[in-house]
């Protein structure tokens, strides 16, 4: 339920707006859209009414109409500053095409559009200085606030602060202070103020299900405004239960979206979502004519430039992934002397590192990961100094795993100082590695230190990450039970792990349970159950090497050759033109020659 209007009427900050229309000379109701020392200057008669109680009923014609010439020239000069762009971006910026109807100053009206085209694209900081600047230059628009509260809000990256959350409930108090003049932009205000209220008594989840469940009112009171419908299905996406296996509220999202896609084709906010909705194994081909536009409509954004490889990754299209994230490097390269833009550096970096192993360029995937490393923390945005430090441990670990280097792997140690839920990283990659390895000694020591490291992430400022590393747990615990012998229950805790993650799927660029599942049932001399198990797999997670590469083995030992065939075939074609030392590719043209199919 939103909160009424008329209980922020007495509020003794709220300014009245028709006051100062009055004393500027205004009907009320009337909304100058340029101010001077509080009053509204828009003709030459309200210069004149604003002026004629201090020059009194005796002022001489010639000095009336000569202070009346200066202030209409004073609010030429306004409107003129108004009007030229004070944000610095390139002429040729291209952000997709956003309507979004205020009541602020005109002068202002494209700049603030400006800042919602960067909202949909998720460039929060570049979106923060936009609204500030409209602000600046209608300090009377209260949609200006609201979009400002809006960029601290990261709906589908993390959570804001506590100086985050402070900071926009006094933006949108000052939003409501002003009193917006239109039903549509109220209802806006006081749906995101469901999110910034209570915090002291509301968690995060319960908050974003209230402001989903407001823009859900904000969309049916305002069915013809699209970017009501695009906002509500943002926040659908953030908000629900954690790994939903019905998928109910990405369904619900993406059934919005797609009725808004044809209509219009260049709105950042529509294509980025539906791929969000997407983001999963049973959804993704739905996103791909999403996938290939967005880039597109939004070139000058590093992150619509990257959002394609979500799917890209998804469906195994890792030359498109590639590109994707190559060309996102590039736009943010662009921007890093203006913006923090490491950040979209570091995420780009972590799916091509991911994609590079898949086509067996070991080379790039290390060159990658040790750009990585080479980063400071305080080149990184303060928010994301801890999101670097996670893909620096992650990614020797997956190197080593990726390549089956068990030895290396185990050998890995976690950075000194870094918090409990960055050094579980190290941990877990040294639990898969002492499995494979069948080291009961290493294996029992890796869960060990998972399992303390997890209790101290629970007691920590990230405490909320817990729940959602329920499988990563389960999957070390397997391991250890099958590096101790104790096969059954390591399959069983696997294929649970596994079952999950076809639901609703596992991040981008980690590395699948049911593939691992595969391969400890090849392990085991199951080879029968391991090849129904790749199989799965490589529905969930098409095209990767592991994948093709185990799929093949077992085929080969069920006696499937034609089968084997196919995948051995399948994973040199992807890893065509590599000069990689990786054994299995070796392997592979091998069997090929073998088998006369080369």
């Amino acid at each position: 339920m939103l909160p009424g209007w008329s209980e922020l009427e007495h509020n003794p900050l709220v300014t009245t707006h028709g006051a100062t229309s009055r004393a500027c000379g205004f009907l009320l109701g009337e909304r100058p859209p340029i101010t001077n020392e509080g009053c509204a200057l828009t003709s030459p008669l309200a210069v004149a009414t604003l002026f004629m109680p201090h020059v009194g009923v005796m002022m001489k014609a010639r000095k009336f109409a000569l202070l009346a010439f200066i202030c209409t020239l004073s609010l030429a000069l306004d409107l003129l500053s108004a009007q030229e762009p004070q944000h610095h971006h390139d002429a040729d910026e291209k952000l997709g095409t956003v309507s979004f109807s205020t009541s602020c100053a005109p002068a202002v009206q494209s700049q603030f559009e400006r800042g919602v085209a960067l909202l949909h694209s998720f460039e929060y900081e570049v979106a923060d200085a936009q609204f500030e600047e409209v602000a600046k230059k209608d300090p009377r628009c209260a949609m200006a606030y609201w979009g400002q509260a809006m960029t601290l809000y990261h709906e589908l990256w993390n959570r804001p602060s506590k100086a985050d959350l402070a900071e926009g409930a006094e933006l949108l108090a000052k939003a409501r202070s002003l009193k917006p003049p239109t039903a549509r932009e109220r209802d806006y205000v006081l749906s995101l103020s469901v999110f910034y209220s209570d915090t002291d008594k509301l968690d995060h989840n319960q908050r974003a299900d209230a402001y989903a469940e407001a823009m859900q009112g904000v969309h049916e009171r305002n069915p013809n405004d699209h970017d009501a419908a695009i906002f509500y299905a943002l926040s659908l996406l953030a908000s629900g239960p954690d790994r939903d296996p019905n998928l109910t509220n990405a369904k619900a999202a993406v059934a919005i979206l797609n009725k808004l896609y044809d209509e219009q084709p260049n709105h950042p906010g529509i294509a980025h979502y539906i791929i969000h909705s997407c983001d999963n194994p049973a959804m993704a081909s739905l996103a791909l004519p999403a996938a290939r536009k967005y880039a597109s409509i939004a070139p000058s954004s590093p992150h619509a430039v990257h959002m394609p490889s979500h799917i890209f990754a998804r469906l195994g299209l890792w030359q498109d992934d590639i590109n994707s994230n190559l060309a996102a490097i590039r736009v943010a390269d662009s921007m890093a002397a203006r913006h923090h833009m490491m950040h979209h550096k570091v995420h780009s970096m972590d799916f091509l590192e991911y994609a590079y192993m898949q086509i067996g360029d070991d080379a790039s995937a290390k060159a990658t990961i040790e750009q990585i490393a080479a980063i400071r923390p305080e080149q990184m945005d303060h928010e994301f100094e801890n999101y670097l430090l996670v893909r620096q441990a992650e990614g020797p670990a997956k190197y080593a795993l990726e390549r089956h280097q068990w030895k290396e792997a185990l050998g890995l140690q976690p950075s000194a100082g870094a918090p409990p839920d960055v050094q579980l990283i190290t941990y877990r990659g040294r639990a898969v590695a002492a499995g494979y390895l069948h080291d009961a000694v290493a294996a029992q020591d890796a869960l060990k230190h998972y399992d303390e490291l997890l209790e101290a992430t629970r007691k920590g400022p990230r405490s909320y990450i817990v729940d959602g590393l329920k499988n990563e747990h389960q999957l070390v615990q397997a391991w250890a039970a099958y590096a101790a012998g104790n096969s059954d229950d390591a399959v069983r805790l696997l294929r649970a792990v596994a079952d999950d993650q076809d639901k609703v799927g596992k991040a981008e660029t980690e590395l699948p349970a049911r593939e691992m599942l595969a391969d400890m049932l090849l392990d085991l001399q199951r080879p029968q159950e391991a090849l129904t198990e790749y199989e799965i797999s490589l529905r969930t997670d098409p095209n990767r090497f592991n994948g093709l590469y185990g799929a093949a083995q077992a085929a080969t030992q069920v006696q499937r050759k034609e089968k084997a065939g196919t995948y051995y075939t399948q994973l040199l074609k992807n890893c065509e033109g590599m000069r990689s030392d990786r054994p299995e590719l070796a392997q592979a043209k091998t069997r090929l020659v073998s088998a006369g199919g080369m």
